[in-house]
Parts: structure tokens; sequence; C-alpha cells
């Protein structure tokens, strides 16, 4: 199984659209496995808004096993199109009711249960791995990074899904 990380920011227009083909190529490649690796394009100290509370959710999302591809779909809506605060625990409990319990995922993100891991992945993102615009992405040692202000094309991703053996 080849693991392709797949570093994202729910608020990044261009992590919206590299989802998108990821979502529709992945089903050609059976033998790889995603891990998400969501990090702030813009982390708090920085000018926002800011997409940490996604970011935590999508960890109770993982931990409890309700769908990812419906929550990272439903997560680029509320911050790209829908336009709710996503940085209000309530509006965001809300707007997800229907994909994890309402009440847990709020209570979960209010305690800041995944707030550790959350700030970690902005870390491993930018300090480890060396993420300087996202969406980015990684596997066995080959890497595919966005072009700032363009993002990536479905072609790369294609060709990354393809060659990253």
């Amino acid at each position: 199984m080849r693991k392709l990380e797949v570093f994202f920011d729910y608020a990044c227009p261009y992590c919206h659209r590299g989802h998108g083909y990821l979502q529709k190529l992945i089903g050609d490649y059976p033998d790889v496995e995603i891990v998400w690796r969501p990090c702030e394009a813009h982390p708090r100290p920085e000018r926002g808004p800011h997409s940490d509370i996604c970011i935590q959710g999508m960890y109770y999302v993982l931990d409890h096993g309700a769908n990812i591809w419906a929550y990272h779909d439903r997560m680029f809506k509320a911050c790209l199109k829908d336009r709710i605060d996503f940085e209000n625990i309530d509006a965001l409990s809300d707007y997800v009711r229907d994909i994890v319990d309402e009440d847990g995922f709020r209570l979960s993100v209010s305690r800041g249960d995944y707030m550790k891991i959350q700030r970690q992945g902005n870390d491993y993102a930018y300090e480890q791995c060396g993420v300087w615009a996202v969406p980015s992405y990684r596997m066995n040692g080959i890497v595919l990074d966005a072009v700032a202000g363009v993002g990536v094309t479905r072609e790369q991703v294609k060709n990354l899904l393809g060659t990253g053996k």
C-alpha cells in the first residue's frame, strides 16, 4: 500500500480544486492510502479567517468513523461557498449535524480535544516537511507542491498517483 500525504486548508480555493481532482481520481488507484494532513494556510496569530476549528472537527470525524469525504466537501462549501461563520463552533456544529453527532462534535471541539494535534499538523507541514503553499502532496519521496496563486492541475495529481511508486 502506498501512502499519499495530502496537505490542505479548507479555506483555500486551490485546495478545494485539488481535492476535487483527487476525489475523482483516487478510485483508479486502490493501492493508495490517503493520510490527511490539514494545515492552515494562515495559522494564528496571522490575519484570518482561521480554519482551525474545521480542522479539529476533521479529527473528530476520523475518530468517530463518519464519512470523511462528505466532511471535506462540507467544510470546503462552508468556507468558500456558503461562507458560514466557520470560526463559530455552534454554527459549524449545526452545519455538519447530518454527518456527525452534532452535540458530540460541538462538545469535543469546544473542549479543544483536537487542538494539540491540529497545531502539530501545522508544525509538521511547515517546519518538518517544508510545505510552502497548499495544496501539497507527498508520496514515496515525490513532492507535488502548489504554485502560489495557481494550485495544482488534474494532470499533476494524476501523474503523482500513477508514478509515486
